[in-house]
């Protein structure tokens, strides 16, 4: 074997101790006992996880580096346990082209640690043709409201795209839903949290959910980002189906009373917007019991100099990736939720949703893992994150961050420091892609 890792690993839905075998990036063998490889690991204190993937990520590059990019986005990931990553379209220019997407995908090979994957921004101009450049994304991203950059497609070409999109079947839909019209009808001049709901209120959430699956077909893989509301989660309650539903930290964590806010309400301001406490309450209770899928960070950073103005004229947008594996880490540590909920939520179903051989350790999976101490518990603390924005609104919260995050095989971090290289990233390949 090139590379042995020992110790109580997660495999099969329990806590055993094993030996992992690991042979070109993928996992050979997992036995009791194996011979010693080029390279061996051995933990007696600590737990082996999958590592997590995180669907949904705003790296910022090309365009706006001066937030994040490639590289400063997946280090922040790797160090938070993440070995894989999918971004978002709404950068400059926008990757709604074959060729956009091309360079992007070369910018992130030069420059990723983990491995990444890029979704397509669908609009109004290139719906009709997205044979153009479907083969080169992992998934599609449609947005059906207004914020930070975004490509919209208004609603009234949905229908037509949805049909566009059966030859790619394979392809996930990602969903921002956020219906423009119920939006339009609420616009008002925000000063604080509560006028940002007020502007955005769930029945907008929920009307653009309805519109998505009445318009849908059975071909079509729908994942709706970022849940928000309760009324949201009823709704998907009765009509769920084939969609798959992803929820974020910061909605999960924060109401808009937040009780330990350690930065001005700007910095808190995201769409969909944080909403009231009931609603933080249905989706931990959905999360925990299995009806929510997929946690997804929505790492978007802005500077701290670009959130700390006027609330009106904030962008929207907060940092995660690097907080979002560590904060659950510290819930399955207080017995808030499982592993097995937290394995599922942050490596298997993304994994699945995905179509990617990675988010369990198994043989024949690529060896993706993270090694966790349960007993060193940290304060999150923004100085030692790794964003280029250089804040976190976790500030001070607890979290269990991995002392070793192997990507394929490789230590990417390890005992808490950066060992990996950039460029190391491999592009998630796609059906069909060409060379």
């Amino acid at each position: 074997m090139n590379i042995v890792v020992e110790g109580k690993a997660y495999i099969r839905n329990k806590i055993e101790h094993v030996c992992i075998g690991i042979e070109d990036g993928k996992i050979a063998k997992i036995a009791k006992i194996l011979p010693k490889g080029e390279e061996n690991y051995k933990f007696s204190r600590e737990i082996i996880l999958p590592a997590g993937i995180d669907i949904h990520v705003h790296f910022r590059e090309p365009g706006f580096t001066h937030k994040e990019d490639f590289s400063t986005g997946t280090i922040s990931a790797a160090f938070g346990g993440i070995c894989c990553i999918f971004d978002m379209p709404n950068t400059k220019p926008p990757t709604t082209t074959k060729n956009a997407i091309l360079d992007k995908i070369e910018i992130a090979k030069r420059k990723a640690y983990i491995d990444f994957g890029l979704y397509a921004g669908i609009t109004d101009e290139n719906f009709e043709n997205i044979r153009d450049f479907a083969k080169y994304c992992n998934a599609f991203k449609i947005y059906l409201g207004s914020t930070t950059n975004a490509l919209q497609l208004r609603k009234e070409n949905l229908k037509d795209f949805f049909k566009n999109a059966e030859e790619f079947s394979d392809k996930p839909i990602m969903i921002h839903a956020e219906d423009e019209e119920c939006l339009n009808k609420h616009r008002i001049v925000e000063n604080n949290l509560i006028d940002h709901l007020r502007a955005r209120p769930d029945v907008c959430e929920k009307k653009s959910i309805q519109t998505v699956h009445n318009c849908k077909s059975k071909k079509n893989r729908i994942h709706i980002c970022h849940v928000s509301s309760a009324d949201s989660i009823e709704f998907l309650k009765e009509a769920k189906g084939d969609i798959s539903i992803g929820v974020t930290l910061h909605h999960l964590l924060f109401s808009i009373n937040i009780k330990r806010k350690t930065l001005p309400d700007s910095f808190y301001k995201v769409n969909p917007p944080l909403r009231k406490k009931f609603d933080t309450e249905t989706l931990i209770e959905h999360l925990t019991n299995g009806f929510i899928d997929v946690l997804e960070s929505d790492h978007a950073p802005h500077t701290y100099e670009e959130k700390n103005i006027n609330f009106d004229e904030a962008p929207n947008g907060i940092p995660g990736v690097e907080t979002m594996y560590p904060l659950f880490l510290f819930w399955f540590s207080k017995n808030l939720i499982s592993l097995g909920q937290l394995v599922s939520l942050i490596s298997e179903k993304p994994a699945r949703i995905m179509g990617l051989e990675k988010g369990v350790i198994s043989e024949g999976k690529d060896a993706d893992l993270i090694v966790v101490d349960l007993k060193n518990i940290q304060k999150i603390k923004a100085e030692n994150l790794h964003y280029k924005c250089e804040w976190t609104p976790y500030e001070g919260m607890q979290a269990i961050f991995p002392s070793y995050t192997l990507v394929r095989g490789t230590p990417i971090v390890e005992e808490y420091i950066l060992v990996g290289e950039k460029g190391y990233g491999e592009h998630i390949k796609t059906v069909n892609e060409e060379e």
